[in-house]
């Protein structure tokens, strides 16, 4: 058990499951109980030098604690929570003085080899993806230079990093000199912290614009930027112990540096500190790669974002990454009028953030968007949207939505936010569209999609995860086997993403046409099978057409039971590509066109062959927002696949009219109680 004097340590978030250890708080009032096994401090801080001296009295040991390299989105000082810890039981990474666990982990050469391949991918995925200790910084959006720049980083005056990285005031101004000097044909930019931009803490160069005035080529760089965004323009980087020299490493950067960081001594930065000599001679050589799984993968704990239990630093960087984008993609005042109360509550927790604002009423001004639901939407709000100038951006249920309909007002798990179009609107490109258009997925990304589509198949899971067990009747024996999915007639994508055939039972008569020895299946879609929409097929053109009708059975055995699936633009078209059917499009849904479905008709836009990895991390991780339904955040598709796994399968219920409206009402209600509460809380 670790024992704890600090409140504002105990009070961190998930805690126990960094230190994988219970932990107990204590009283510098009373004596250490006998089942505490060592003590817990934060680094350095002077406030921990007490139960320093308590412990050595108790004869334990002391394990220091820090924010790990990839802390949170947010800044610590705006309150968000760790997604990372160090734990050191020797010193504390940033101390120069003595050795600490990283600098013993740096140093073991043949443990860090195992973890090689992980960190190449992991360091790639930073640089690529921008990710830092905090970000929600945006990208450098500044003049690039003329001609050359070089980058001279700052710190918060008082930086533990800087007192025990051996350093002070004076190897700030002789790093800021020393780039100006030996860079005279360059700009020199001066990275600010960010706790200093917001006026919370102070830093080293107190005098910067001064002379900045002075100078031409020192330029200060007073907004907060995402540090590999701002890398990228500058061809050395300067730092006193910043995280930022670290950084530049990983962006290839030279880097010189003044203190005695954690990165310096082991042959990889150009070091300008006094005893310089001294710290090289006692770490030795290693790679950067040995640096990286060291700090990153070896000492450093992590928290998966979306469930708080322990995780990987994968869990961390994809959750950041999706935090980050849920963020930028929704920044501004968002306008969403004319929706009902049941949407508005489902909306609320997809759309807000802690920086922007959302406004629901039909009456909106100096707004940045206009929120729609559909086509239908857009239709409707149009010309309010073009008389203020706003555009107009459609949201939709998403792919793995929930275990019951939405028509029957089960809330959704996820939804999409489309800026260009809609997925299912085949008349014009859309978000996804752009995404598969473009796509080029690292290995990383590629596993991740494999690993999803192979949970998704092993779990069976579809868009509403609902239905009874089904099985292939004994006449189907030895013939091909085709199954033809009813959609709701009226249904947007039926009416943008068709063409020539529209209705089910003109697609059936079809496919019993050029199919006259299959067995086939017809599946009649949930939600017109429940009496909620319209695309009934009658009972005769189903006896006349198809060999089997499978009423309210599950999707997902219905495909496994099937060869083929054939269909005008239902997403079960996209679930049976996921489980390696050969599916025959005669619409143009967002997943035809591509190469990886028969089609009946072309999109011209659609030029270019994908793998099936590349539809399903377009389509299920970078394209939809999913919401946790009970704490309401944003999380990954994994952790969303988890969630609608967890839930019991959803009964199609063939209610009265009377009574499913009854229940419809009901769940109006509690989703108006929900709304209230949030509303509230927020």
């Amino acid at each position: 058990m670790i024992g704890i004097f600090s409140a504002g340590i105990y009070r961190i978030a998930h805690l126990e499951n960094f230190l994988a250890q219970p932990c107990r708080k204590l009283s510098t009032l009373r004596p250490v109980p006998p089942e505490v096994t060592s003590v817990a401090v934060w680094g350095h801080r002077p406030t921990g030098e007490k139960a320093v001296a308590l412990a050595n009295a108790a004869g334990l040991p002391v394990i220091r604690l820090e924010d790990g390299f990839i802390r949170s989105l947010g800044l610590s000082v705006s309150g968000c929570p760790p997604l990372s810890m160090v734990v050191d039981t020797q010193g504390i990474y940033y101390d120069a003085r003595c050795a600490s666990t990283l600098e013993t982990l740096v140093r073991d050469l043949s443990g860090n080899q195992p973890f090689y391949q992980d960190a190449q991918q992991a360091m790639q995925l930073i640089v690529d993806a921008d990710i830092s200790k905090y970000n929600l910084a945006p990208p450098f959006s500044g003049t690039p230079p003329t001609g050359e720049a070089v980058l001279v980083v700052d710190q918060t005056f008082g930086d533990m990093a800087v007192k025990y990285g051996n350093a002070g005031p004076a190897d700030f101004a002789a790093m800021l000199s020393t780039a100006l000097d030996e860079n005279p044909q360059a700009e020199v930019w001066v990275k600010i912290h960010p706790d200093v931009l917001q006026g919370k803490k102070s830093g080293y160069f107190s005098d910067a614009v001064a002379l900045a005035a002075k100078d031409p080529r020192v330029k200060l760089l007073a907004e907060n930027v995402s540090p590999q965004s701002l890398l990228r323009h500058v061809s050395r980087v300067y730092a006193v112990t910043s995280q930022y020299g670290f950084e530049a490493l990983l962006a290839g950067k030279p880097v010189t540096v003044f203190g005695q960081p954690w990165y310096a001594g082991w042959g990889l930065t150009d070091d300008r500190h006094l005893q310089a000599a001294q710290l090289s001679a006692r770490r030795g050589p290693a790679s950067l790669m040995d640096l990286f799984s060291a700090a990153y993968l070896r000492y450093s704990r992590y928290i998966d974002p979306c469930s708080g239990q322990p995780g990987t630093l994968l869990d961390v960087i994809h959750g950041v990454l999706m935090q980050k984008n849920h963020q930028r993609q929704r920044d501004g005042k968002l306008w969403a009028p004319g929706l009902t109360i049941w949407k508005r509550s489902i909306l609320l927790s997809f759309l807000k953030t802690s920086r922007n604002q959302v406004n629901f009423s039909e009456r909106g001004r100096e707004n940045t968007a206009c929120i729609v639901w559909g086509v239908k939407g857009e239709q409707r709000w149009k010309a309010r949207a073009q008389a203020q100038n706003l555009p107009q951006w459609r949201m939709e249920d998403g792919f793995l939505r929930s275990s019951g309909l939405g028509s029957d007002l089960h809330p959704p798990l996820s939804l999409v936010l489309d800026k260009s179009g809609i997925y299912y609107d085949a008349t014009r490109p859309s978000d996804l569209e752009s995404l598969l258009s473009s796509s080029h997925l690292t290995v990383l990304q590629t596993t991740r999609a494999a690993t999803l589509r192979q949970r998704l198949v092993s779990a069976k899971l579809s868009k509403y995860n609902l239905g009874a067990a089904f099985s292939l009747p004994a006449e189907a024996a030895g013939k091909r086997v085709i199954l033809v999915p009813g959609q709701v007639e009226d249904d947007a994508s039926i009416l943008t993403g068709t063409v020539g055939i529209r209705t089910n039972g003109d697609l059936l008569r079809t496919v019993r046409e050029r199919n006259p020895d299959a067995f086939i299946i017809y599946k009649p879609h949930p939600d017109v099978l429940v009496g909620n929409r319209q695309g009934n097929v009658p009972a005769a053109d189903v006896e006349r057409w198809a060999n089997s009708q499978a009423l309210d059975a599950d999707i997902i055995q219905c495909i496994e039971a099937a060869d083929e699936l054939h269909t005008l633009t239902s997403l079960s078209g996209f679930e049976a590509l996921l489980h390696g059917k050969t599916v025959f499009c005669y619409g143009l849904p967002f997943y035809a066109g591509w190469g990886l479905t028969q089609d009946e008709h072309q999109c011209l836009r659609r030029n270019r062959m994908l793998t099936l990895d590349d539809l399903v991390y377009q389509t299920l991780i970078a394209y939809p927002t999913y919401i946790d339904p009970l704490r309401r955040e944003a999380i990954t598709a994994e952790r969303a696949l988890a969630v609608l796994a967890a839930m019991p399968r959803a009964e199609m219920k063939f209610t009265k009219r009377k009574a499913g409206r009854i229940i419809r009402h009901y769940r109006k209600l509690l989703m108006l109680i929900r709304v209230k509460i949030d509303s509230q809380i927020r």
